[in-house]
């Protein structure tokens, strides 16, 4: 099987496990369409990472902790699907690979706040990773915000991939997405706070959305198993 056929059969399998268990409601401001975008979401579980490429209308990359790649089979998957694996050691390998695709011409997913959102509710301070991407490449990014309600994940400590690793995970339940319009940004990458500037930026729009994902989910009660996409 070639890597992407490989790739639909892993996204057929998601998309199958979203009819079976969520609730799951996706909306576009703009009609997805195919090439090269930057798609930056915010990030409340440990599910999104999959769930994020039932957005896009072709394959895609996504920016995905080290740990993933390291547990058996899934991280044969992922290098095979060219996932791009995110390894604090190596410092800004990932984002090159990540700028590589994207010249390429493949959407790459990133999650802006590099750790999973508080529990709590709200949002981490936003790295400037998408930033870097989005001035280097000048490739549209495509702002999601992802709502769930974080009452209903499940922390669930794994020794899967070797080494105990703790996450939020959500399994079953509403799952509420907004694909925001494209944004465009030009400058000098080298520039810090034109890169700070372009972060907050993001990450605004981000929240905007997630607020909106929310409302929506708050108006209209899902049909169990039914799936908006």
């Amino acid at each position: 099987m070639n890597n992407k056929l490989l790739y639909l059969l892993g996204r057929s399998i998601v998309r199958l496990y979203a009819r079976l268990m969520f609730n799951l409601d996706i909306r576009w401001h703009d009609d997805p369409s195919p090439g090269p975008k930057l798609f930056v979401a915010n990030h409340p579980s440990a599910t999104d990472p999959f769930l994020i490429h039932l957005v896009a209308p072709q394959p895609m990359s996504v920016l995905i902790t080290v740990n993933a790649f390291t547990v058996p089979v899934l991280g044969y998957y992922l290098r095979k699907t060219r996932q791009i694996c995110v390894d604090p050691k190596q410092g800004s390998a990932a984002l090159e690979e990540a700028r590589r695709l994207l010249e390429n011409g493949r959407p790459v997913a990133v999650f802006p706040e590099g750790l999973i959102s508080p529990q709590e509710g709200g949002f981490h301070t936003p790295r400037s990773g998408a930033a870097r991407l989005a001035l280097k490449t000048g490739v549209p990014v495509i702002p999601v915000g992802i709502y769930l309600p974080r009452e209903r994940t499940l922390r669930i400590t794994s020794g899967i991939s070797g080494k105990q690793t703790t996450a939020n995970w959500y399994l079953c339940g509403p799952y509420s997405v907004t694909v925001g319009q494209p944004m465009r940004f030009e400058g000098d990458v080298e520039d810090r706070e034109q890169v700070r500037g372009v972060t907050l930026n993001i990450m605004e729009r981000i929240r905007a959305l997630a607020q909106e994902s929310e409302q929506r989910l708050c108006r209209r009660k899902l049909r169990p198993g039914s799936v908006t996409a």
